[in-house]
């Protein structure tokens, strides 16, 4: 079984559909209430590679996890921060999947100078809680009751983990076109190979 992470493409849109739609008709874990189709899939993973990672877990040719970041807030105080997300395929969890998305996308958003990654988890979710808790995440806080659907008020975590050390005026973050050219590209991008258990 061959597996690589890999920067997601507009042809994974049909993959990344089927890993989301079942999330989002079936769980809490997404707060959309109809998916997107997959045209709408498409144009989430160009917008988002326009800045920021978009990756893939590539296994024997089909998606079977996907990770991506995206601002934080659109205020330019907030640049050096960003949220990230993680999906994985629900016949291939507890395999490192997760793990290995996050460490290379934390890699690149490192890469580009980014300072700051949150992540948000609906509750109840101790498998979410435990991962981002594995990777240094630290609880910020809760929203209560912040989120209605499928006949139920729901609680959101929020976790943060710092990507680097604070620096009094920091340079802005690279544009990601930039560092996909740099020398330590690569090495990023492939950070996350070894937790794959496939």
């Amino acid at each position: 079984m061959a597996a690589t992470i890999r920067m997601a493409r507009e042809e994974d849109a049909a993959d990344i559909w089927a890993i989301y739609a079942p999330i989002v008709q079936t769980t809490n874990c997404s707060f959309e209430l109809t998916p997107p189709d997959e045209k709408d899939m498409r144009q989430r993973i160009v917008k988002t590679l326009d800045r920021m990672p978009w990756l893939s877990c590539d296994v024997d040719g089909v998606v079977r996890g996907y990770a991506y970041a995206n601002p934080h807030r659109p205020r330019a105080a907030y640049q050096w921060s960003v949220e990230v997300s993680v999906y994985i395929d629900e016949h291939h969890r507890r395999r490192g999947i997760g793990r290995a998305l996050y460490t290379s996308l934390f890699a690149i958003l490192r890469l580009q100078g980014y300072f700051n990654a949150f992540a948000g988890i609906s509750l109840p979710n101790q498998t979410g809680i435990h991962l981002h808790q594995s990777l240094g995440f630290t609880l910020v806080g809760t929203y209560s009751a912040v989120a209605f659907k499928r006949e139920q008020w729901t609680d959101v975590s929020w976790w943060h983990l710092a990507l680097r050390e604070p620096v009094l005026d920091p340079e802005p973050p690279a544009q990601f076109a930039a560092v996909q050219v740099s020398s330590a590209w690569q090495q990023a991008l492939a950070a996350g190979e070894p937790f794959l258990r496939l």
